[in-house]
């Protein structure tokens, strides 16, 4: 079911690989395409992501983060909050077409994309903190390896260099963390587990918002997503 909630960074989130997808006005074929802009409404986003769950026989689990607005000037920092607390190169492109949007008459179009069902390959999901960490991760590796046959003042001074970039790396890491967590954004949330047909049915129910004309909805898909359940905040919810 959707409910509205607070979404905020857990604080021991760990990598996770799963299919996403993002609905917003700008993905060709979704939109609606006026001389006065791109619009789409909760209920045609809801519609494009419910297809692309067609043909998923086999349980999954699904989180879609919604956030819609009646005013461009409403949806502007509500795309920036959803981009800030989820770091996702897809967002941080929404956000950039919606300011595109906000100075230009046309707007720039993403390329056409295979309609209908199905899901894009899962990958990575990959943050701005995930990749420091795994930065910080390669430095201790690359450490270990340098050690193998150096000599005592050579390996002394690479240590010392290593060490130095570790800790660099860790206090990024940290201040990166500690960012994300202070940060929030108010959206629609739904979450359901179950055959892809069933999961897209739930979906359809109770759409919120539906006089809505601006609505960036991301859709993730994956065998556990309980890292992304664990960012929601909500009465029956209270995340990690």
């Amino acid at each position: 079911m959707w409910r509205k909630a607070v979404l905020r960074m857990p604080g021991d989130m760990q990598s996770l690989t799963c299919s996403m997808v993002p609905a917003h006005p700008w993905v060709y074929g979704v939109g609606r395409q006026e001389s006065s802009g791109s619009y789409l409404s909760p209920a045609n986003a809801v519609e494009y992501l419910a297809g692309k769950l067609a043909g998923q026989g086999e349980d999954i689990s699904a989180t879609v983060f919604m956030i819609c607005a009646n005013s461009h000037g409403e949806f502007m920092p509500q795309v920036a909050a959803l981009a800030g607390v989820l770091p996702l190169p897809a967002l941080n492109q929404v956000q950039r077409m919606a300011q595109t949007a906000a100075t230009q008459a046309v707007t720039r179009m993403q390329l056409p994309g295979k309609m209908g069902g199905g899901l894009p390959a899962a990958v990575p999901l990959s943050t701005g903190a995930q990749r420091l960490a795994l930065n910080a991760q390669r430095i201790a590796e690359a450490k270990a390896g340098a050690a193998i046959g150096a000599s005592v003042g050579g390996l002394q001074s690479a240590l010392a260099g290593f060490a130095q970039a570790r800790q660099s790396a860790l206090e990024g890491i940290s201040q990166a963390m500690t960012a994300l967590q202070g940060k929030s954004a108010p959206a629609w949330a739904f979450t359901a587990k179950g055959a892809g047909a069933s999961v897209g049915a739930a979906m359809k129910k109770d759409i919120p918002r539906q006089d809505a004309v601006f609505t960036l909805a991301v859709l993730f898909v994956g065998k556990d997503l309980g890292q992304l359940e664990a960012m929601i905040h909500d009465d029956s919810h209270a995340g990690a």
